[in-house]
Parts: structure tokens; sequence; C-alpha cells
């Protein structure tokens, strides 16, 4: 459990640089390979009457459908589809990416969920408040945006400031604590099990209950995620917030 990450720095000047995690950079390339993929052969050969990964592509677009229908107007939010369902494809994926096995080289930890990186799951969370802050100037103007901070009383300010880390703080922490936390208890359960035969014989029942469990928190979690995010779009947005 005592891994480190393979990290290499790249030095701008001689008092800045920026440190890369190349096991979190390859596993988020990998993610997103797999969500291509999966969007190429459910779209290759579209049919009137869908199957097989055809099908599975259509009902996660409903579902999303289903997800913004249930915060905000479908005129106003259909231009968010695109995005959620990339969302909650993308995050499912790097969710479930390390719970299979992970891959350590000489010390290194190679293979494991990308989400199971805290510099991920907060970027992700910057991501929505950035796309949040630029729709909702964009569809409902600078004042009126700029106005929500002062609503309904102007010393309302400070709180409202406090709201918007907050809630991108959560939305980042929330994912990646849950997804570290299976991986750290899966790695637990496998050391276990290699400490020899009765250990491995006591870590079969709970190991093969917690992967079930933690496919479970994956998808949830990528639910959640996607959840929030179409509620934060709705507040900037929508005519009702």
């Amino acid at each position: 459990m005592n891994h480190t990450s393979p990290e290499v720095t790249w030095n701008i000047t001689d008092n800045f640089g920026l440190t890369f995690n190349l096991s979190t950079v390859m596993m988020l390339i990998i993610s997103a390979t797999v969500v291509f993929l999966i969007a190429v052969i459910a779209t290759r050969k579209l049919a009137l009457k869908p199957t097989g990964m055809q099908n599975f592509m259509e009902w996660i677009m409903d579902f999303v459908k289903g997800i913004i229908k249930s915060n905000m107007d479908w005129k106003t939010g259909g231009q968010f589809h695109i995005l959620g369902i990339t969302l909650i494809m993308f995050i499912a994926v790097s969710n479930l990416l390390g719970l299979p096995f992970a891959i350590a080289i000489d010390g290194d930890l190679w293979w494991k969920s990308p989400t199971a990186d805290p510099t991920v799951t907060m970027s992700l969370a910057v991501m929505i408040l950035v796309l949040s802050t630029y729709f909702g100037i964009k569809m409902r103007g600078m004042k009126h945006y700029t106005g929500t901070f002062f609503s309904p009383m102007s010393f309302m300010f400070p709180l409202k400031v406090i709201e918007e880390f907050a809630n991108t703080l959560t939305l980042g922490l929330r994912l990646y604590g849950n997804i570290y936390a299976g991986e750290i208890l899966l790695g637990l359960i496998a050391g276990l099990g290699a400490s020899g035969v009765l250990g491995f014989l006591g870590a079969i029942v709970p190991g093969m209950a917690w992967q079930g469990f933690s496919i479970f928190i994956g998808f949830i979690q990528a639910f959640i995620f996607t959840m929030l995010t179409m509620v934060y779009l709705s507040h900037k947005v929508s005519e009702d917030h």
C-alpha cells in the first residue's frame, strides 16, 4: 500500500516547474479512449430498432435527458445533453478502471482509477464552475449574473462567494473520497489474500463483495456528479432560479 506515483517535473524556470503524475495522465488517456470506442461502436451501424451497443447508448442518452429535465426545461437544458453524456460515461469508466487490479512497477503505482487522484476530481469540479459561470453570463447577461450574488440582500454576497467555492470543493472531494477509499480497502483485502492460504480463503468473500459494491459506487458517483452539474447549471441559466 506504500506505493509512490511515477512523476516527472518540467522546470520552466529555476524557481518554477510543473510536476506531472504519469500514471494519472496515462489512465485519463485510457478512460477517454474507452469512452470514445464505446461511442464509435454504438453509433457505427445505426438502426431504427436499436440492439446491442446502440440500445445501450440510447439508454444513456435518455437517462441523461431525464436528469436534465428534472432540473430545467429541455429548451434551456438540451444544449447540455452532450456534456452530461460525456461526463457520466467518462467518470463511470474512470471510477471502474482501478477495481479489477492495480499494477505497481518498482514501487510506482501505474494502474489505478484516475478519479482516485484529487487533482483529477478537483479539475473536473473547477471545469464545472467555469462552465456554469460562462453559460450563466452568456444566457442571462452579466448584470443578471452578478445580481444573483446580492440577491435577496446585499449582505448575501460573501455567503454566495463561499457557496460557489464550497460547491466546487464538495463536488470534487466527494468523488475522490469515495473512489480512493474503495481502492484502499480493496488493496487491504488483496494484502490479506497474499498473506497465506488462510488469508486467501478469508479474503475471497470480502473481496468479491467489495468489488461488487465498488462497481455500484462507481456508477452512483458518476450519476451524482452529473446530476449536481446539471443542478449548478440550472441555478445559473434558468429563469426561475
